[in-house]
């Protein structure tokens, strides 16, 4: 109904400029710009290209579609994005990272959308974890485009050569979410696997080379919290050394190789682990299942390497930490309405009609993310990828980075501890004051330590 009253009353106004002289048939122009690596991730602009007619007859209107699709890097990118705002020259509708939110609205680059959003039903079938990742201070800035999950890459090959059955490989994905194999247990089982020589040490649990929202999984399975509901941000003093504490254990133990940090991903990472007989455990993301499949597995087709992932590596939450709840991340990228659009309702209708199990099937399977509606699962096509499907239920257990132009000053500071614990140069209370002194001192009275 709220729908069909909003659509009722464009068409009035349009008919309303006819009378004033202008056609209601007037071509209207919506740019559109998309971060995308063709030809996996082009559906993130080419969806409004299939729904640019019916769009056009919902709202008796004439568009014109500029959509423009970019493969440089995200710094360059969001950068064009600023000074083209600030020029008033920006596209009606920006695709972005959700962390943007946190800094485009205090600039005033975007607008919020709440108003708009009951108007379209297609929108109340977004995963509802999702929509945190689009609020800044309780309002909504931007649409869901797709979604990830950070899980972690098991060796079930490797699992087998240790002495596990059949079915405690296949259930393990069950038991860390119902809490029965902690991160403790993982560690341990890490380990077992150096003393037994099934992997070398340093091949029992390999994390992220670099800097990435990954890192806070640690901090938010330990019970730590980076800003509050009302937008302060925030340290949790004994979360944040328990997370040292761990993460320093990683190589203290032998469980994780000590130069982790700084490996190539494509050099080392991804072609170790597509062998499934070196690395134990590995933390990736959901898309990467895909890219090792199709471009690190020793097979003559792509069916034979997406069947050699399936039948031995699997994916598992992180298991629970000091919450007791296991716990992922997701890195939503996020449509939004640039605030100079002179027809930001156009540019919602064009939104509402790519949010649709149809369109994002199209992005979500070619690209390998998931799907971001919850009638995506029991769709066929969505269904008939096992992983996809398989992992969807990670989104029930999702985190996501604050929205917040303090973010960065943040994470910084919380890197530099990170680092400073793995390479056993500092204890892990010593990265704790190395931490706190960066970020207070960037910070100031913006951040409480508690």
């Amino acid at each position: 109904m709220k729908r069909s009253m909003f659509i009722l009353g464009l068409l009035l106004a349009l008919a309303l400029i006819g009378v004033m002289g202008v056609q209601a048939q007037d071509t209207i122009s919506i740019t559109i710009r998309c971060m995308a690596s063709p030809p996996e991730e082009s559906w993130r602009c080419n969806n409004f290209a299939e729904i640019e007619e019916a769009v056009e007859m919902e709202l008796g209107i004439d568009l014109e579609l500029n959509l423009i699709q970019d493969n440089v890097g995200w710094a360059d990118y969001k950068t064009e994005f600023v000074l083209a705002a600030d020029a008033g020259e920006a596209p009606d509708i920006i695709l972005s990272g959700h962390e943007d939110i946190g800094a485009w609205v205090p600039a005033g680059y975007i607008i919020p959308l709440d108003d708009m959003i009951g108007d379209y039903e297609e929108f109340a079938d977004i995963v509802p974890a999702l929509w945190e990742s689009q609020k800044y201070q309780g309002v909504t800035y931007g649409i869901p485009q797709d979604a990830e999950a950070r899980p972690i890459f098991y060796s079930k090959l490797l699992l087998g050569d240790l002495g596990w059955s059949d079915e405690d490989i296949e259930s393990l994905p069950q038991r860390v979410a119902d809490g029965e194999f902690t991160f403790q247990d993982l560690l341990d089982t890490a380990l077992e696997a150096i003393e037994e020589g099934v992997v070398e040490e340093g091949n029992g649990y390999w994390h992220r080379s670099s800097n990435g929202f990954d890192w806070l999984i640690y901090y938010y399975g330990m019970g730590g919290e980076v800003m509050t509901a009302e937008g302060e941000m925030v340290v949790d003093r004994e979360a944040l050394l328990a997370t040292y504490e761990l993460i320093g254990s990683f190589t203290a133990s032998g469980a994780t190789r000590p130069d982790m940090i700084g490996v190539s991903s494509s050099e080392v990472i991804y072609p170790t682990v597509a062998t499934a007989e070196d690395v134990l455990f590995h933390q990736g993301g959901t898309w990467n299942w895909a890219n090792i499949a199709l471009n690190y597995v020793a097979a003559d087709t792509e069916e034979e390497a997406r069947a050699f992932m399936l039948e031995n590596i699997g994916l598992i939450l992180y298991p629970a930490m000091d919450t007791g709840v296991p716990v992922t991340l997701t890195h939503p990228l996020s449509y939004m309405i640039y605030s100079g659009s002179e027809h930001p309702d156009v540019a919602m209708a064009l939104i509402a009609a790519i949010t649709t199990p149809e369109a994002n099937n199209r992005h979500a399977i070619d690209s390998f993310h998931l799907g971001i509606l919850n009638s995506q699962v029991e769709s066929e096509a969505y269904l008939n990828d096992p992983v996809l499907s398989s992992a969807h239920y990670m989104l029930d257990y999702t985190t996501n980075a604050p929205n917040t132009p303090l973010w960065s000053s943040w994470s910084n500071a919380y890197w530099a501890g990170i680092q400073a614990v793995h390479t056993g140069t500092n204890t892990a209370e010593e990265a704790v004051e190395i931490m706190l002194d960066q970020v207070t001192n960037e910070l100031g009275d913006d951040v409480t330590i508690r």
